[in-house]
């Protein structure tokens, strides 16, 4: 006699694709204090813009190989050189103000650090380092944007980054875990485990 295993009951935009999955499994709305890795999933949120998450996760690696692995230091003082050749890679989103905002958001995070600390401490002050656990339903409850993200894009904005709108910031913020939108059936929900 064989036993089915019941399917692992995900977020529903999680489920097309085996690499959303693992990073749903793996990522999303797992707590980050790691600035290179939050570096990494800023730019990857402000390339996002316009297309789909899928597109941008087949092109992580290229991403990490064009960008020094998201080395704050080393994205900092790219030269202009440099980032006109990453437009010219195919697997790059050839969008020139996408690219040129990873050279202006590694800077302006290097101010966050010297004024903070981190990157990290900045961003998680704003909840005063607690994960903000909704308890959605179904996922048309979870906004595209909240309070929270409007406060920090503006934020983000007057210190000089770009890419870095409310909507940007939402899904950043889940990204990195400050937020956790989970929804209550999925298997990551903290009501689950």
């Amino acid at each position: 006699m064989t036993i089915q295993k019941e399917p692992v009951k995900r977020c529903a935009w999680a489920s097309s694709h085996a690499l959303l999955q693992e990073y749903h499994d793996t990522e999303w709305c797992v707590p980050s204090h790691d600035d290179r890795y939050i570096f990494e999933i800023l730019t990857l949120e402000g390339a996002q813009a316009g297309l789909s998450w899928l597109t941008i996760l087949k092109r992580r690696n290229a991403y990490r190989k064009a960008f020094h692995q998201f080395s704050i230091a080393g994205c900092a003082v790219m030269t202009d050189e440099e980032l006109e050749q990453i437009l010219c890679q195919k697997e790059v989103i050839a969008n020139r103000r996408k690219v040129y905002s990873v050279r202006a958001n590694a800077q302006a995070i290097q101010h966050i650090q010297h004024q903070y600390g981190s990157f990290a401490a900045y961003l998680w002050k704003y909840t005063d380092d607690k994960v903000l656990c909704a308890h959605w339903d179904v996922e048309s409850d979870v906004p595209a944007a909240s309070p929270l993200s409007q406060q920090i894009s503006r934020d983000l904005k007057q210190r000089g980054f770009q890419f870095v709108g409310p909507v940007i910031i939402y899904s950043f913020l889940q990204a990195i875990g400050i937020l956790d939108d989970h929804i209550e059936t999925c298997c990551k929900s903290k009501s689950r485990i």
